[in-house]
């Protein structure tokens, strides 16, 4: 297990150099962002909804138990806040960048997949009968029994995107994330047995599971798309915070790569610096037995 060096990298004495280091990253960041946006500004695919289909499409269109607007806060805002509050105590800017580069790579990767898959599948929501005909209407192509809108543009827009569960994905994306970042901090997977550590590990996952349920209890979402969008979620949070720490049952599971990385280099160039003074120590000794020497002869001459 390496050498713990807690305060001893600061946001004041190395918030710099790691931003700089990163600035390619926090660059694709932001191209990831304005992806983010543009699928969600672009039409879906309009996908053939034939009467027939309309069964399982009559639910209630009722509103949103988890608003939309408090997805980032659920998904982003609560781990950060609770990242940060972990590097007010233990100073590590290592584990504060890298915890919430980390997290952003894994919300933000997660929207863009979603996004996309949900523009390219254009599934009808459950609820997709009443923001087609909200007046209870309905309105068929003669020949291809197609339906024929005449409710709100961006309610029947909003209506095609059902699959994956984009509430599903960022909850499980952000929280799946917390829960991987607290496990290796409170070494849940020690080899010890404290089973009640999982607790701590699993309520975040808790917390994702109860938006993601609150999707089908709204009809906005089938289940498969809920599973689907928690999944997503779950693998592109774990891929994304193994890239920055070491699983939680290592030994070092607690702290990311660069911190221990900057320690290995703290500790060589201390002992190269050791080394150094060491061999420039011995060759004053030597210089000084040989000048000692040389006047020994002189005075024997």
């Amino acid at each position: 297990m390496a050498d713990i060096q807690l305060g001893a990298y600061t946001i004041k004495s190395h918030g710099v150099k790691v931003a700089r280091f990163h600035m390619n990253d926090w660059i694709i960041l932001l191209v990831l962002g304005v992806i983010e946006v543009i699928l969600n500004v672009i039409d879906p695919f309009y996908r053939f909804v034939g009467k027939d289909m309309m069964t399982d499409l009559k639910y209630p269109l009722k509103s949103n138990t988890v608003p939309f607007w408090a997805v980032p806060m659920i998904g982003i805002v609560l781990p950060a806040a609770i990242i940060i509050a972990i590097y007010l105590r233990r100073r590590d800017v290592y584990d504060l960048h890298h915890a919430i580069l980390g997290l952003l790579y894994s919300v933000l990767i997660t929207g863009v997949i979603t996004d996309a898959i949900k523009d390219a599948v254009g599934r009808p929501r459950p609820d997709f009968f009443w923001r087609c005909f909200p007046d209870g209407k309905e309105i068929y192509d003669n020949v291809t029994t197609n339906v024929i809108c005449h409710g709100e543009k961006s309610v029947i827009k909003e209506g095609h995107k059902s699959f994956p569960s984009g509430h599903s994905s960022w909850s499980f994306a952000g929280l799946g994330f917390l829960a991987w970042y607290l496990s290796g901090k409170i070494h849940a997977f020690d080899h010890r047995g404290h089973i009640a550590k999982l607790c701590i590990v699993f309520l975040p996952l808790l917390g994702a599971a109860l938006v993601a349920i609150s999707r089908v209890d709204d009809y906005w979402h089938h289940w498969q798309d809920v599973f689907a969008g928690g999944f997503l979620g779950l693998i592109v949070a774990s891929f994304c915070y193994l890239q920055f720490f070491p699983p939680p049952n290592d030994v070092n599971g607690w702290g990311p790569f660069a911190y221990f990385d900057m320690l290995a280099e703290t500790r060589n160039s201390i002992r190269g610096s050791t080394d150094t003074n060491a061999l420039a120590s011995r060759q004053s000794e030597i210089e000084t037995f040989n000048v000692s020497s040389e006047h020994l002869v002189e005075i024997r001459i």
